[in-house]
């Protein structure tokens, strides 16, 4: 569901007392919720699941766990327990296809240490799958996207496209080479991104999922009361993204994105029209969008290549403009 729906449905929620407990709520749009259950233990918990964006089954579930488990991650903290959630067609589908997708989703979980406690399904046309999960992170030491600070610079942990080139496989048009690329990318967990963003003490961060990476810029920019500057020409991409974007392949949930985005970015001229499509693309299990101190970016960016990710420093802080968002080129 894009931005501007989910903004319209959650508005007339009725507002509720707030538990001193309750460290992080959905005030900011942040990706996890966080709640103390004593000095120095809060749970963050979180759900997401999603339909198949890949063909391979036990990919598909590798992918679904990997999403899943990294709001936690974005929040700082450690992924412990989880619940998986199931929807599949049992009466005209394939049991041994739900299978695998369940293998590859558990042996994600084993990667990042996550006991899987239990589950719920139901019947439906569509596959759909993922986890509700649950974490533990100290109290003084949650990330939130409420904290960027002026002067932070902006790094993000995985390349951009994954809606595009999702919706390029649907099509039948998306080159091997890509589908293995886009694979490897989404099937990463966050996990040493999250570590190493929590040893440097970062002061903020989000994952960068459905919204794609202007709209989870975005609700960090307004919690945090600042302007985010993205370097567009800074930006990495997946193989092949700008390439199909130019062709007319765009994931179903850019448009919307593209829309609630709008009246809070102040484009450059000389930004491409793929790029600015690509930066409002839906990602799923995409990389962290982490704001930390200029002084601590070489020792984050190192600890991350010592770990084989890939970390890029795509924007910068600045001081609260009309516009909440900056592209530059």
């Amino acid at each position: 569901m894009g931005p501007e729906d989910l903004n319209h449905i959650l508005s007339a929620l009725p507002k509720t007392r707030r538990s001193p407990k309750l460290l992080v709520g959905p005030e900011t749009w942040d990706d996890a919720g966080v709640y103390r259950i004593a000095k120095n233990l809060a749970l963050a918990q979180t759900v997401d699941f999603i339909t198949p964006v890949v063909d391979n089954p036990r990919h598909f579930g590798a992918i679904a766990a990997a999403n899943a488990l990294s709001d936690i991650y974005a929040m700082g903290g450690k992924p412990t327990l989880a619940l998986s959630i199931v929807c599949y067609p049992s009466d005209t589908g394939d049991l041994d296809v739900m299978r695998e997708i369940l293998r590859g989703g558990v042996a994600k979980l084993r990667e990042a240490g996550v006991v899987l406690l239990g589950g719920h399904s139901v019947r439906d046309r569509e596959i759909k799958f993922g986890f509700a999960v649950t974490g533990e992170v100290h109290p003084r030491r949650i990330v939130t996207n409420a904290r960027a600070r002026l002067g932070d610079l902006l790094v993000l942990t995985k390349p951009l496209g994954t809606g595009i080139l999702a919706t390029a496989l649907k099509r039948g048009v998306l080159p091997v080479p890509a589908l293995r690329a886009m694979t490897r990318e989404m099937s990463t967990l966050n996990r040493v991104a999250s570590e190493a963003m929590v040893a440097v003490q970062a002061n903020a961060a989000t994952d960068v999922t459905g919204f794609g990476l202007l709209g989870h810029a975005l609700n960090m920019a307004r919690a945090s009361g600042k302007t985010l500057r993205i370097w567009s020409n800074a930006v990495p991409f997946l193989p092949n993204t700008l390439e199909l974007v130019r062709s007319g392949v765009a994931s179903a949930g850019l448009t919307a994105n593209q829309s609630a985005v709008a009246p809070q970015v102040s484009w450059a001229d000389g930004v491409p029209e793929p790029a600015r499509l690509a930066m409002v693309d839906p990602q799923t299990s995409g990389g962290l969008l982490v704001a930390l101190p200029a002084s601590r970016v070489k020792a984050y960016l190192t600890l991350l290549s010592r770990r084989r990710i890939r970390g890029v420093v795509v924007g910068e802080v600045v001081r609260q403009a009309r516009r909440l968002l900056e592209v530059a080129v």
